[in-house]
C-alpha cells in the first residue's frame, strides 16, 4: 500500500453531556460560578482516501462549547486534501487561518479535537497505541480519582466514593479545598486522611480560590497531612504567587490546567511556578502543543499531571520521561464504547490502536449538531 494517503472526509460534531449531580468547587461557593450540570464537546472524525480514520475530541465546561464548534467549522475545510501524516503542517495552516482570533483559548481548542484525531488515525494506520507510537516509557501510569471528591458531596458521601476508588485499583484520591470557611477545609482533608490511612496517595485542590497570605497559611496547616500537592492554591496566572509557595513549602504545588497555550506554560515554567505541571491537551491546542511544553517541563525537572481527559492523557503521560500521574474521572464513560483499566493504583494503557476509543451510540445521541467536509 502506498504510504501517500490524503484526507478525504472530515466530521464535526458538539454534544452536551449532562452530569448526574451538578457539581460544585471551591468557584461555586466563592460566588464566582454556578453548580456545572454538562460538559460540551467537540468531536473531530478524520477518514482519509485508503480508509483510515481517526477521532479527537475537545470540550469546556460551562461556557465556550459553541464557539469551539463554531470557530472549528470555519477552518477544517481546510485540511481536505492534506496529507495526514503532516500533523505539524496541519496545525500551522489551521492556526494561520484562524490568525486574528489568537493563538490561544477557544481558538486553539478548536483546533486541538482536529490535531487529536490525526494523531489517532497515525497511530491506528501504524497499528500502535498512541504511547508506542510517541515512545512510551511504561506500560501503566500511577492514577488518582477527582469525581468522588467534589464540594458538593458531604464527607461521608466523599468517603465512601474514596473507599470505592481504592477498591477499584485507583492508586490516589483528591478532594477539593477552598471553602469560605478554612476550618471546614481542615476538617474535610482531616477526616478524608483518617479514613484512608497514610499510606494512600491525597491531594487537594483549591480551584484558584485563596489569595496568597490564605494560600501560605493553609499551605502551612496541611503539611501534616502529607500531601502528595496542594493544587491550583491561587489565580492561575500568579506565577511569582506560586513560585514563592513552591519555594517556602515542603508540600508539592501544582498547577497549569486553566491555562490555554504553550506560550502560558512556558511562563509558569520559566517563573518556577509549581513542581508538578498540569497541561491539559484540549485546552491547549492538542498533542502537538502538549509535546511542546511536555519537553520544557521534563527539561526543568517538573513532574506531570495532566489535567481530565484520561482517554487521551494516559498516553501522553505514559511518554513522559519522569513517573506522572493520570487524572481519573468516569464523567466521559457514557461516551465511549471502550473502558481504561484501573489495577493496583495505576492505569493500564490500553493494546488497541490509537486512543484506544470509539464513540458510544449515546454520545451519537448527546449530538445536538454536525458538520461535514469532503467526500
Amino acid at each position: 500500500m502506498s504510504t501517500v494517503d490524503l484526507i478525504r472526509h472530515v466530521k464535526l460534531s458538539t454534544a452536551r453531556l449532562p452530569l448526574t449531580v451538578p457539581i460544585s468547587d471551591a468557584k461555586v461557593f466563592t460566588g464566582r460560578q454556578k453548580p456545572m450540570t454538562e460538559v460540551v464537546f467537540l468531536f473531530a472524525e478524520i477518514t482519509t482516501e485508503q480508509g483510515h480514520s481517526g477521532i479527537g475530541f475537545s470540550y469546556s465546561k460551562r461556557a465556550g462549547g459553541p464557539a469551539q464548534y463554531a470557530h472549528a467549522k470555519e477552518v477544517a475545510e481546510g485540511i481536505i486534501g492534506e496529507d495526514p501524516n503532516d500533523i505539524g503542517k496541519i496545525y500551522t495552516k489551521l492556526l494561520w487561518a484562524g490568525a486574528s482570533v489568537g493563538r490561544s483559548g477557544v481558538a486553539t481548542q478548536a483546533l486541538a479535537a482536529i490535531d487529536i484525531a490525526l494523531y489517532d488515525l497515525k497511530a491506528k494506520r501504524a497499528g500502535l497505541p498512541l504511547a508506542k507510537l510517541l515512545g512510551s516509557y511504561r506500560d501503566s501510569v500511577q492514577t488518582y480519582n477527582t469525581s468522588g471528591g467534589f464540594l458538593n458531596a458531604t464527607l461521608d458521601e466523599v468517603k465512601a466514593r474514596a473507599s470505592q476508588s481504592i477498591e477499584e485499583g485507583i492508586g490516589g484520591i483528591k478532594i477539593k479545598v477552598g471553602l469560605p470557611d478554612s476550618k471546614e477545609d481542615l476538617r474535610r482533608v482531616a477526616g478524608i486522611r483518617e479514613h484512608i490511612g497514610w499510606d494512600v496517595p491525597l491531594m487537594v485542590d483549591a480551584n484558584q480560590q485563596w489569595d496568597r497570605a490564605t494560600a501560605l497559611r493553609m499551605g502551612r496547616q496541611l503539611e501534616e497531612f502529607n500531601l502528595i500537592w496542594i493544587e491550583e492554591p491561587l489565580d492561575a496566572y500568579d506565577f511569582e504567587g506560586h513560585a514563592h509557595l513552591a519555594q517556602v513549602l515542603d508540600t508539592p504545588i501544582a498547577t497549569g490546567e486553566m491555562l490555554a497555550s504553550v506560550a502560558e506554560h512556558k511562563g509558569l515554567i520559566n517563573a518556577n511556578g509549581c513542581d508538578i505541571i498540569q497541561p491539559d491537551a484540549p485546552r491547549v491546542g492538542g498533542i502537538t502543543q502538549f509535546l511542546r511544553l511536555a519537553a520544557l517541563a521534563d527539561e526543568r525537572g517538573l513532574g506531570l499531571a495532566p489535567h481530565f481527559a484520561m482517554e487521551i492523557h494516559l498516553h501522553l503521560a505514559a511518554a513522559y520521561p519522569r513517573e506522572p500521574w493520570v487524572e481519573h474521572f468516569d464523567w466521559l464513560d457514557p461516551l465511549f464504547e471502550e473502558r481504561l483499566e484501573t489495577k493496583n493504583g495505576r492505569m493500564i494503557v490500553p493494546d488497541r490502536p490509537g486512543l484506544g476509543v470509539t464513540l458510544s451510540d449515546q454520545a451519537r445521541a448527546w449530538t445536538t449538531d454536525s458538520v461535514e467536509f469532503g467526500a
